[in-house]
């Protein structure tokens, strides 16, 4: 007779393949959200400068400046969501 399997590991993963699937999903959201709404702020902290019109006439300050500051948010927000996806697989699998 054969000894009986022990299916508690099986279970433990599909939960973790659901952590990063649902945490993916929602990571993915999040930072398209992020980039859709991060240049609208930006240009609301700077009413007096249109950063459009600025990047346009051929301004590299303003664009640097403009692409540092969206970019480093946009990373922000993902470390955080990458630290939320990490911490439920670890849930997940303790």
């Amino acid at each position: 007779m054969l000894p009986a399997m022990n299916w508690e590991p099986y279970v433990w993963l599909g939960w973790a393949v659901v952590y990063i699937l649902v945490g993916g999903i929602a990571g993915v959201s999040l930072v398209i959200a992020a980039a859709t709404y991060l240049p609208r702020l930006i240009d609301r902290l700077t009413p007096h400068l249109d950063e459009g019109k600025e990047i346009a006439r051929g301004n590299q300050a303003v664009a640097i400046y403009f692409g540092l500051v969206v970019g480093a948010c946009i990373l922000g927000v993902s470390l955080v969501i990458a630290a939320a996806v990490v911490g439920g697989v670890i849930a997940a699998l303790h």
